[in-house]
């Protein structure tokens, strides 16, 4: 049995999750700031070192690699001018259709942070602590140049000419419990190559959503692991450069895990957590240190000062390896332990396309988003790879209608649903790529009142009202016959039956709230229809809302749990006409009072039944500012009450109505000020209405629901 050391930012079951149980949550591993745990190297090593046969080869592992590191520093003393290693890389992208589908630039920027980290070309490492600053003649070490370069490879295992990146669409990326799992589903469901991207020719980096807790992880060289696709790096989306949804703070991670699988240890070794004791990683010219979780310059519990700023320590402000560190991660690249030292040959390059001979291959383009309203510009991103020096756009129906822009922007004017064609070339080769109705242009806003009861619609499907998506390729959003509160139709999702994990969501079109009058308000309502399967499910419903077209979207109603329903069903699930209840959500606020408002429906799936909705209704309204008089009376509705109580940025009022009828709303403080004021088109059945107090002082506050003859009054505290 060789030898197997892993690096893991934050806990993880890894692919040997037959060996580790599920780790406690530590924090004294954690980064300040963070709640994740940002390694679990010394943890795993320390697992396996408890099996005698592991622990005999792991020394007789060390013991080869510090015999060719000594031949290492003896050649790097004869001979100055080394060679530059590159290293060919593959992005995967294993995604469900959400944030962490990155963008080919996000991607491209923390290749760039890797190859300026590893050559030195960081601007920070000239600010690093005196005592490891170059300048400094006595210096303990200094900031170097490990000489290795990451080239995006351009040539799949076939042979086949790709971009550097794959992508492989698959709920798995939310489940990284099991690392070889995601591997697994990435080799069977990429659009590229399905198969063995070996890892002896490609350093392999697995983007996911979610890794076992961990923010990223990887294998140090090992004959155990060997030379597979699995010999590579997981890490989170959000932990994979600066841009997009990665952060500067998160932005190293990767430059950290690279360090490991070239063979480096944590400052502090592997045999604690940071923090708690001192240690050594077999480096010489790393100060011996216990490790930090924030950039505290001054460290030096273990007798000296830490060079807390190594990019292998847990510190903020990691900025530089030492020259020991360099000799020990090129000594790998030398090493046939795990293949690593096949990765830059020439031979290598020359297969994997990162010879820096490629070519033009495909023409690709992408947008942010391809339903827009009319006026509205949107910017086109080129995505040609691999070798490109001109583009000659064609976008029929817009503004300009051509363009030689690598990345240009442009306006529709008038709804419609209109192609875009890319020419791309070299210099000596080019190549047209043409999507047909890739744009969709909205129609303008519809006026209120707004009604949707699906009647007269047989499925979504070139509807002008309607937009679905589907991103887990799952039961998708539909119409159906069969289930309807007001005739016989309605929107229906099938979630009887899927698999947890699968999101989908029903977006309308435009809607023009531009001329509702501010003392009327608006409200949106709906009803709904909803069974878990098993008491334990906890499917989600949210309403998302826009003011910009679809630019960006606010979660402003979210039901999920016992909220959305307690009861049950072991059958797929058909609503009957007492079964539906009616939400109304009175937080369309002025912001969203614009021409192209528009809301969506968004079911996140836990294996619960099957959704319903119907009657979607938005309507303006002013209610009275005569509120009833004299002492409360019975009201026809029934089971009024108010939760949660304190409430934060909205609380919730429940009734029961025995009819449709109209219902007044006033909010007031102790003082009898009216502090928000709504008419609410109440159905028959269970209502429930959302109230924002997002601007509503802390205090104590009455609700009165009022109706021709009557009201109630009911009382809520705001934190």
């Amino acid at each position: 049995m060789k030898k197997l050391k892993l690096s893991v930012l934050a806990f993880s079951l890894l692919s040997i999750s037959a060996l580790f149980g599920q780790q406690t949550l530590n924090r004294a591993n954690m980064r300040d700031g963070e709640e994740v745990e940002y390694c679990h190297q010394q943890k795993r090593l320390n697992e396996l070192m408890a099996n005698p046969a592991f622990a005999a080869q792991y020394h007789l592992d060390e013991q080869a690699f510090e015999i060719l590191q000594q031949q290492m520093l003896e050649e790097d003393q004869t001979n100055p001018h080394r060679l530059v290693y590159k290293i060919p890389v593959v992005f995967h992208v294993l995604h469900n259709g959400g944030v962490e589908n990155i963008s080919r630039e996000q991607i491209l920027d923390a290749l760039a942070i890797m190859n300026r980290d590893y050559r030195l070309q960081n601007a920070d490492a000239a600010t690093v602590h005196v005592d490891f600053n170059a300048s400094n003649p006595s210096a303990v070490c200094e900031p170097s140049d490990v000489e290795i370069e990451f080239v995006l490879a351009t040539k799949a295992p076939n042979g086949a000419c790709f971009s550097g990146i794959t992508r492989t669409q698959n709920a798995l990326s939310y489940n990284g419990a099991d690392g070889d799992n995601q591997v697994d589903a990435i080799i069977a469901g990429n659009d590229v190559y399905q198969g063995q991207w070996a890892g002896n020719k490609y350093l392999n980096i697995f983007i996911c959503g979610d890794i076992g807790g961990a923010a990223g992880y990887t294998f140090r060289p090992s004959g155990w692991v060997g030379s597979g696709m699995k010999n590579g790096i997981w890490i989170l989306h959000n932990y994979t450069g600066s841009i997009g949804t990665g952060s500067t703070g998160t932005s190293r991670a990767l430059t950290h895990e690279v360090g490991h699988w070239l063979n480096l240890s944590h400052t502090w070794g592997d045999t604690n957590d940071p923090g708690v004791s001192c240690g050594t990683d077999n480096v010489a010219d790393t100060p011996t240190t216990r490790g930090v979780t924030a950039c505290n310059l001054n460290e030096n519990f273990c007798g000296v000062r830490a060079n807390v700023e190594n990019y292998m320590d847990y510190s903020y402000c990691s900025k530089m390896f030492t020259g020991g560190q360099v000799t020990r991660m090129r000594t790998a690249l030398t090493s046939s332990t795990a293949g690593r030292n096949n990765l830059s040959t020439n031979a290598n390059l020359v297969a994997t396309g990162a010879d820096g001979s490629a070519a033009l291959c495909k023409a690709e383009f992408t947008t942010v988003k391809t339903e827009i309203c009319a006026g509205e510009t949107i910017q086109f991103s080129d995505g040609s790879y691999n070798a490109v020096s001109g583009w000659s756009w064609s976008f029929p129906g817009a503004t300009p209608s051509t363009s030689t822009d690598q990345n240009p922007s442009v306006t529709y004017a008038a709804p419609g649903v209109y192609a875009v064609t890319l020419t791309a070339t070299d210099g000596a080769s080019s190549d047209d790529e043409t999507k047909s109705g890739y744009i969709t242009v909205l129609a303008a806003g519809e006026s209120l009142p707004y009604f949707e009861g699906f009647e007269g619609l047989s499925s979504f499907s070139g509807s002008s009202r309607w937009i679905v998506e589907n991103t887990g390729n799952n039961n998708a959003w539909s119409v159906t016959n069969t289930a309807g509160h007001t005739g016989t139709n309605s929107a229906k999702l099938t979630n009887y039956g899927q698999v947890a994990g699968n999101v989908d969501e029903l977006i309308s079109t435009p809607v023009d709230l531009s001329t509702v009058n501010a003392t009327d308000g608006v409200t949106l309502s709906f009803r709904y229809g909803y069974r878990k399967r098993q008491s334990a499910n906890d499917d989600y419903l949210k309403v998302f809302l826009t003011n910009d077209c679809g630019d960006t979207w606010d979660q402003r109603k979210t039901m999920h749990g016992a909220s959305l329903s307690n009861l049950t069903s072991s059958s797929s699930w058909t609503p009957a006409l007492a079964d539906w209840q009616t939400v109304h959500m009175t937080n369309v606020t002025t912001s969203y009072w614009v021409s192209n408002f528009r809301f969506k429906f968004r079911f996140e799936a836990d294996g619960g039944n099957n959704m319903y909705i119907d009657d979607i209704n938005i309507y303006g309204g002013a209610p009275s500012d005569a509120i009833v008089v004299g002492l409360d009376e019975q009201l026809q509705l029934q089971n009024a009450v108010v939760f949660p109580n304190p409430a934060e940025e909205e609380v919730n009022l429940r009734f029961s109505a025995p009819t449709g009828q109209t219902v007044k709303l006033f909010v007031t403080d102790l003082l009898g000020n009216v502090v928000s004021q709504h008419t609410i088109n109440a159905n028959e059945g269970d209502n429930l209405v959302l109230i924002s107090t997002e601007s509503f002082a802390a205090g104590m506050y009455l609700i009165r629901l009022a109706e021709a003859t009557a009201s109630q009054t009911l009382q809520f505290v705001v934190k």
